[in-house]
């Protein structure tokens, strides 16, 4: 088992700096062709957005799912770098006072601190124009249907129905407490529905059979469900230094988690049980699904 969790977290790691370095050079100074400018600050605060830490989960599932899958490594490295760009403009806008108001984000200021809310905003705005954009791009070495594929799934999961409308009702839960399938709902829309994006990709991306796109999704949701729930019990449990963000502010704010619900003991063992569905839904797969499954235990265990 630590052997494989050593594996596991050198894949994470490996697969974080190949991000990175993409970010780096996609956020690069020189404009692409048909852009007139890049203005400075604005893209120093798009780069500063993307490049403050952070584990790059979203985009290794993309990479790992097409992996699993056969699909181009090369594209799923783009396809992962749009896809963090989106959770990236996510953070930068759910910081900002008139949302969560908050100053901390991997333990540095967050972008409206470091620069300034008009800036940030504008930095929000074209890190998800410019996901579209990536996806799209010819270096994205993928057939056109699967490129519109993408573009129309990562819309879904990011838009009105999807993170960005999770974002609406986790405000409007500040105002009235949710019920258990209001609460769930908010949290597959505002967390699982990236995460949910990043494991069905890997099917877009490898263009797999209809089933392996509905087993990946799944497992998406699965993970997702967990993600949260493990959020929701550090946001308890940890302190604000190890978690490189404030912690406690969902109880401050009277807003409704299902660990406020129902314990942190029921929440531990639902986010085991999460886990457990999400490894049958790989078993089909049998070894060469190891570092998902791996992928699905750290989200239950980590601690930041």
């Amino acid at each position: 088992m630590d052997a494989n969790r050593d594996t596991f977290e050198k894949r994470l790691r490996n697969n974080a700096r190949e991000i990175e370095a993409l970010l780096d050079t996609l956020l690069s100074p020189s404009p692409l062709s048909d852009e007139i400018a890049r203005p400075d600050t604005l893209r120093s605060a798009m780069h500063y957005a993307v490049l403050n830490g952070g584990k790059r989960l979203r985009p290794f599932l993309v990479i790992e799912s097409a992996a699993l899958l056969g699909g181009d490594a090369q594209a799923a490295l783009r396809v992962g770098a749009a896809l963090e760009c989106v959770h990236c403009y996510s953070l930068v806008h759910d910081d900002l006072p008139a949302m969560d108001n908050d100053d901390l984000r991997r333990g540095k200021p967050t972008v409206h601190i470091k620069f300034d809310e008009a800036t940030a905003i504008l930095a929000g705005d074209s890190l998800l124009t410019y996901a579209f954009d990536i996806v799209a791009a010819p270096e994205t070495a993928l057939p056109d249907m699967s490129k519109a594929a993408l573009v129309l799934a990562l819309a879904r999961a990011a838009g009105l129905g999807g993170m960005a409308g999770g974002q609406a009702l986790d405000l409007a839960a500040e105002k009235r407490t949710p019920d258990e399938a209001e609460i769930i709902r908010l949290q597959a829309m505002k967390t699982g529905a990236l995460i949910r994006f990043a494991c069905e990709a890997g099917a877009l991306i490898a263009a797999s059979p209809p089933e392996d796109r509905r087993r990946l999704r799944a497992f998406g949701e699965k993970i997702g469900l967990a993600f949260q729930l493990a959020d929701d019990i550090l946001d308890l449990t940890s302190d604000a230094e190890t978690m490189g963000k404030a912690t406690g502010k969902d109880a401050a704010r009277g807003k409704g988690t299902l660990v406020a619900l129902h314990g942190i003991e029921w929440a531990e063992a639902e986010l085991r049980q999460h886990v457990r569905d999400a490894e049958d839904l790989l078993a089909p797969y049998g070894a060469r699904a190891s570092i998902l499954t791996d992928a699905a235990q750290f989200i239950a265990q980590r601690k930041s």
